[in-house]
C-alpha cells in the first residue's frame, strides 16, 4: 500500500458555468483523497459539463437518454502498455446541483462524493451487484469521512 500518489496529474475543464462550482483545487483534492493508498503515479481528466452535454454523453455510451451527474471512463490502453493513464470523469453540473438540493446536501460534499465515486470507477470499483454496491459505499463513507464529510448515502 502507498502513502498517496507520488505524481498525481489532474485535468480539470469546464464546459459549464464556473459560477459556484468548485475550484479544480478541490476537485484535485477529491480525486487524491480516492488514491490515497491505492496507487502511485495517475493521470486523469475530470470535466464539469451542462445538462445537453451530460445527456448525450449518457444516450452514446450507456443507451440513457437523460444527464446523469458523474460518468466514469477508464483509459482503455492496449496490452502491454504501461500509463498512469486512469481515464476520464464527467460530472454534471445542472445535476449535481438539483441533487444536492434535494437531498439537502452542501454542493461542495457531493461534488467530493461524486468525484471520490467517478474515480473508483476508474480504478475498478462498481456497484452492478448488491455486495460490490455495498463495498463500495463503505469505501466512499471511508474517503469522505477522512476529510470530515459526512456519510453521502445517510437519509436526511
Amino acid at each position: 500500500m502507498t502513502k498517496g500518489p507520488v505524481r498525481l496529474d489532474v485535468s480539470v475543464e469546464y464546459a459549464a458555468p464556473r459560477l459556484g462550482l468548485p475550484a479544480a483545487v478541490s476537485f484535485r483534492k477529491w480525486v487524491a483523497a480516492a488514491l490515497k493508498g491505492r496507487i502511485r503515479e495517475a493521470d486523469l481528466a475530470l470535466r464539469i459539463v451542462g445538462t445537453k452535454e451530460g445527456r448525450a454523453l449518457n444516450r452514446h455510451y450507456r443507451g440513457r437518454d437523460y444527464a446523469t451527474n458523474v460518468l466514469s471512463f477508464p483509459a482503455e490502453l492496449p496490452e502491454g502498455v504501461r500509463l498512469p493513464l486512469l481515464g476520464d470523469i464527467v460530472l454534471c453540473a445542472p445535476v449535481v446541483a438539483r441533487e444536492a438540493k434535494e437531498q439537502k446536501k452542501a454542493l461542495a460534499a457531493h461534488y467530493a462524493h461524486l468525484t471520490v465515486h467517478g474515480t473508483l470507477h476508474l480504478l475498478g470499483w462498481d456497484h452492478e451487484d448488491p455486495r460490490e454496491a455495498e463495498c463500495m459505499e463503505q469505501l466512499e463513507r471511508t474517503i469522505l469521512a477522512e476529510m470530515g464529510i459526512e456519510d453521502p448515502y445517510a437519509e436526511v
